[in-house]
């Protein structure tokens, strides 16, 4: 049984640390979508499990051990402290970082890419890159000031969607820009008080059939002026009733959905 003290439990408690995770080229998978999406799709290197955990998924402990990967038993107060969410749930895989360069994450004529710049909020960007997967999108750009896509509440917040496509960092938001124009991309901005909306864009140089890049800003702040103005059009979602605005990840869900239905027409 594995302890807080345990040197490798102390390692990989590093990893709830960005610099902990940048150190050591690793990160943390928690919960049993996660951990399974890991197996599947991800290198991973430990497997810990709570004897709760162990017992509600055995079948996740069986394929980690088939696949050669190390899995242990940890105390309670040990899955704790691997645990960057409130709501610990006893399982936890140790992975590589996902992260590759740019070209690599826009190779291949990609045709719908989400770009988060300055997201503050793990679980908001958990979420983007959940519903850039579920809506076809060929991969994800972490851009200027944006959480660590292998933040602990990011991954959890993508459901193992992380996994599921290219995810690329670059503090430099006018190279992410260039990246997409680079791979035959329209960089298209979401922006609120945009003079054109989703649904009129075609009217307004902004056709979603084209190969697209959605840009989504700051959830409090939205993108600045330098970054709309280096996009090819900035589109605004309508708000039909008294609502002040919506939150990123719905509002993230419309712009990409969009592009979806426009290529779908075609």
């Amino acid at each position: 049984m594995c302890t807080e003290r345990t040197p490798r439990v102390a390692a990989a408690r590093a990893l709830t640390r960005r610099a902990g995770r940048e150190k050591a080229g690793r990160f943390l998978a928690e919960g049993a979508q996660a951990v399974r999406e890991a197996l599947a799709h991800g290198r991973v290197h430990d497997v810990f499990a709570t004897a709760a955990a162990a017992e509600r998924h055995p079948d996740l402990l069986a394929t980690a051990s088939a696949a050669g990967v190390r899995v242990s038993e940890v105390t309670d107060k040990a899955a704790d402290g691997l645990s960057e969410t409130v709501s610990p749930q006893g399982l936890v895989a140790v992975c590589d970082l996902l992260d590759v360069p740019l070209e690599t994450a826009l190779a291949g004529s990609p045709a719908l890419v989400a770009v988060l710049v300055g997201i503050a909020d793990p679980g908001n960007a958990g979420t983007v890159t959940r519903v850039a997967d579920a809506a076809g999108a060929d991969a994800v750009v972490f851009a200027g000031d944006t959480v660590d896509p292998h933040n602990g509440k990011c991954v959890r917040a993508s459901t193992g969607s992380v996994f599921h496509l290219p995810v690329a960092r670059t503090r430099d938001v006018a190279a992410a820009l260039a990246a997409c124009r680079a791979a035959g991309l329209s960089p298209v901005a979401a922006h609120g008080y945009a003079d054109a909306d989703i649904h009129s864009s075609a009217r307004h140089g902004g056709d979603l059939r084209r190969p697209t890049a959605w840009v989504f800003g700051n959830e409090a702040h939205g993108l600045d002026e330098a970054t709309i103005a280096a996009c090819d059009t900035a589109l605004r979602i309508p708000i039909y009733g008294a609502a002040e605005s919506l939150n990123l990840g719905t509002a993230a869900a419309l712009c990409l959905y969009e592009s979806a239905r426009a290529r779908a027409m075609e």
